[in-house]
């Protein structure tokens, strides 16, 4: 499990020193246990659901974005993960974003700016599947749900495994430097 956080200096400054030492314990990710909040708090001597608690309230107030599962596609089979870019009509990418978000072969969907003339598409989601061909039938479906309102769309394949992790809160000799 993955722990984001916002990058913000007003924000690092506004934790108490509770919130700072669960942020800094769950950077790595929350542990793969049936309790996580638990087996977080016990070395900074807190109760696990004073873990939960805390944590709801920073993602409620915006200091957490997202705790979340993040899934290694390769190690699941899932060799052709590709990025699939969109031109849509500015008018339905809202509707269209949310429905294309549901789709089940759909692990990540958002709306970007466009960089014309270069670049003129506007909504991103990402598709993984065992074949290149799995992909390129997904992006078929989701060219058939948007419809008209879809000028054109190409599909970026992952070349190779980056790291992923959320960003890091600095450690307290990083603030000194």
């Amino acid at each position: 499990m993955s722990v984001s956080t916002c990058p913000s200096e007003s924000v690092s400054a506004a934790l108490d020193a509770q919130d700072r030492a669960i942020i800094l314990a769950t950077q790595a990710g929350l542990p793969l246990v049936p309790d996580p909040w638990s087996a977080v708090g016990e070395p900074l001597g807190l109760a696990g659901e004073e873990v939960r608690v805390r944590m709801q309230r920073m993602q409620e107030s915006g200091i957490i974005r997202r705790i979340a599962a993040v899934p290694n596609h390769y190690r699941l089979g899932y060799l052709a993960n590709g990025m699939t870019v969109w031109d849509v009509d500015d008018a339905e990418i809202e509707r269209l974003g949310r429905a294309v978000a549901a789709l089940p072969g759909v692990s990540h969907c958002y709306r970007r700016p466009r960089h014309l003339p270069d670049w003129p598409y506007n909504l991103f989601a990402m598709l993984h599947g065992r074949t290149h061909a799995e992909v390129e039938a997904q992006a078929d479906e989701l060219r058939e749900l948007l419809g008209s309102a879809c000028r054109d769309h190409r599909i970026l394949y992952s070349s190779r495994i980056l790291k992923k992790t959320g960003l890091r809160l600095a450690g307290r000799s990083d603030r000194q430097r």
